[in-house]
């Protein structure tokens, strides 16, 4: 786990005794199951809750011994409880406890990243509310395109997370499954009747069909949807980067006091907080990957897929709670310079109005074909001169026969492309 980026809540999940808790919820929930059934008396039970416990390093000790953790765990359970644990994990195989309780965790994790979600959504909604009607240079292209408002871009990002909320909770949904089927599946070994109980103590819904393990399509829709919400926060950290960048100037993040920018450059303030986010963006896809390849494993199991879980979910949940933190930071303490994008729409010199004029000589009578090719071959003298747009338009004759001096300058109106907004904002919001 990359411990540098690891929130406290979320490190808390991962931890070891954390894991080890739940194994041993997993163990008691079953012996539970066996009491109802009639198997084991209450007796035993209350007996083992009592006595009950663990030590990570006395694991770890055996573990080096036995080259077993399910095993360690046992043992070293077994020495605090006396003869009564001959009934823990009664009937059960290892991926019994393991798969269990790892989907336990990966909703707690989901449960901890629905939150963030939730912060994020709401900052991108006041921000959307804020900066509703800030009019700036709407680029396609890398190429100034036409007049947008700020508050439209954290609107698409709001109405992004949306439906990342729906697909991760739909994520969780499918992992939140239990397996205490036996060795291989068959419950030969464990009574369905103390399979249900345990699965509903645990608050988890019971997996019937599976073989020594819990099918891996679940894990890799729950890891491709961190993805999902990885590549989500890119976007944003992205554009927040372009937006920086010196020829454009019009959004930054934040620079603290006594931050630095260069060790050569003292003028110099680097987006270093969203270049980061969009390199563990990276990471969190990477992880993605390896889900999948876990999916087709050897005959009712193989340990390949083991042994790269322990890495891949704790640090691609641990990435993306990091990540959505420092997201919330950038959003909360963001810098908008509204002179900035006031002087980037007036740089092109009107060209952005362009199909403006277009739509104005179609509607007058002249055909699509024509008016493209005038209008272009116009906003191409104003890359070559010093001339604005409207400038070398009222003097064009052929627009002239057409469009009166006030119905051309008409078309240079901001306003136009703002009058659909609350549409829009209506239909998102809703």
């Amino acid at each position: 786990m990359i411990r540098r980026y690891t929130t406290e809540a979320m490190q808390k999940i991962w931890s070891d005794e954390t894991k080890f808790k739940k194994w041993l919820e997993v163990e008691i929930a079953v012996l539970e199951g066996w009491v109802k059934k009639g198997d084991v008396t209450k007796r035993v039970l209350e007996q083992v809750k009592r006595k009950a416990s663990f030590s990570v390093k006395r694991i770890e000790k055996i573990e080096r011994k036995v080259k077993h953790d399910v095993i360690a765990f046992l043992t070293n359970v077994a020495e605090y409880v006396g003869k009564d644990a001959r009934f823990i994990h009664m009937g059960m195989t290892s991926s019994d406890v393991l798969d269990t309780a790892f989907a336990l965790l990966l909703k707690d994790a989901g449960k901890k990243i629905l939150k963030d979600l939730e912060l994020v959504k709401k900052r991108l909604k006041s921000l959307a509310i804020k900066y509703k009607m800030t009019v700036m240079m709407g680029r396609t292209h890398g190429i100034h395109a036409e007049p947008i408002t700020l508050g439209l871009k954290f609107l698409l990002w709001y109405d992004e997370v949306l439906r990342n909320e729906e697909r991760f909770a739909d994520a969780i949904e499918s992992i939140s499954y239990a397996k205490i089927s036996g060795a291989v599946g068959t419950f030969s070994t464990m009574p369905p009747v103390v399979f249900e109980y345990a699965s509903r103590k645990l608050r988890l819904k019971p997996c019937y069909a599976t073989s020594q393990i819990i099918s891996r399509d679940r894990h890799a829709q729950y890891l491709l949807t961190l993805s999902l919400i990885a590549a989500f926060i890119e976007k944003i950290a992205l554009e927040i980067r372009h937006l920086q960048r010196t020829e454009v100037g019009e959004v930054m993040e934040p620079f603290t006091k006594g931050q630095k920018g260069s060790s050569a450059m003292p003028h110099k303030r680097n987006p270093i907080l969203c270049e980061r986010l969009c390199g563990m963006a990276r990471l969190v896809r990477s992880n993605a990957t390896v889900a999948l390849e876990n999916v087709a494993l050897w005959h009712e199991r193989d340990i390949s897929h083991s042994s790269c879980e322990r890495v891949i979910f704790p640090d691609a949940t641990t990435l993306l709670d990091y990540s959505m933190g420092k997201l919330l930071f950038i959003l909360k303490n963001l810098t908008v310079d509204k002179k900035r994008m006031k002087k980037n729409l007036d740089m092109t010199k009107g060209l952005i109005f362009s199909q403006r004029v277009l739509l104005r000589l179609i509607e007058k009578g002249m055909s699509r074909e024509e008016a493209y090719k005038v209008v272009q071959s116009d906003a191409i003298k104003v890359w070559k001169c010093e001339e604005d747009f409207i400038s070398i338009l009222l003097g064009d004759k052929r627009i002239e026969k057409l469009l009166t001096k006030k119905e051309l300058k008409s078309c240079f109106n901001v306003d136009y492309y703002l009058k659909n907004i609350d549409y829009i904002y209506k239909k998102v919001l809703r």
